[in-house]
This record gives structure tokens, sequence and C-alpha cells, in this order.
């Protein structure tokens, strides 16, 4: 009877294993969105535009630090191996936009509200396998910004 359970067990893992991509087909990404305007129209410098960055995906992690997969991306044995995805967007509108489409998705993120200005400025997904979360972000572009010379 335990031998049957056990054959049981084993035979559902492989099952489930083969269902599921592998972690390394499949790893866990954060995606970070920016707002294009903030160099390219108001002339921010690129150190507070990374700040933003910074901040969103921070306080993603830390609101989320109870979810395995967060826990999983920020173990030691995984902190070398951080995957990030970051993608703008033109303008606050299309930020807050896609904020509620991620909201509608039930993709969980921080949006960064500046302050003292209290605008927003980027967001950040909590970490997501690639495969749960990608199709939501495929119309999005990269995050290409030239540097200045």
């Amino acid at each position: 009877m335990a031998s049957q359970a056990a054959s049981d067990a084993s035979s559902s893992g492989q099952q489930q294993q083969e269902q599921q991509p592998a972690a390394a087909d499949d790893p866990i990404v954060q995606w970070v969105v920016l707002r294009r305007d903030l160099w390219t129209d108001i002339g921010w410098p690129l150190g507070p535009v990374i700040a933003q960055a910074c901040h969103a995906s921070s306080a993603a992690m830390f609101t989320h630090l109870d979810d395995p997969l967060t826990q999983q991306y920020i173990a030691q044995e995984n902190i070398d191996h951080m995957h990030k995805v970051v993608l703008e967007v033109k303008s606050e509108q299309q930020l807050v936009n896609f904020s509620k489409k991620l909201e509608q998705e039930g993709i969980l993120h921080k949006l960064w509200i500046e302050q003292p200005e209290n605008y927003p400025t980027c967001l950040a997904t909590k970490p997501y396998r690639r495969s749960q979360a990608a199709p939501v972000f495929k119309k999005l572009q990269l995050c290409k910004a030239a540097l200045a010379k």
C-alpha cells in the first residue's frame, strides 16, 4: 500500500514536470516599466531615472516578500542570476493605463509615485515566471535610451 502511494506520488510528480517548462526554460523575471518622457521631454538625467527603477523594483520586492517566487528570486543561490526586463512607455498617462491593465490581468506590481512631486514615474512587478506574465508586456518596447556623450 505504501509503495503504491509512493509510486502514485512519483507518477504525479513526473506528470507535473512534463507539463511545466524547466526553470531554465522559464526563468523568474521582474518587469520594470519606465516613462520615456522623463528623459526625452522633461530632461531628467540618467541617475534619477535609474533611481526610479530601483525604487519601484525594491518596493515591489518588499511588498511581496512572502511570495514564494519572490523568495526564490532573491534566494542566496540565485542572487547572481536575477532576470529583469526593462521596458518603456511614452508618458505618465500610458504608465497609469498600463498599471490598470496589469491590475485587470492580476499581475501584482508597484506603481512608483515620486515624492514630493506626487506623479508616477515607473512600475515594477513582483517576480513571475516568464511564461506567466510575458504575454501582458509583449506590446511594450525595450528601454533603449541613448546615453549622453
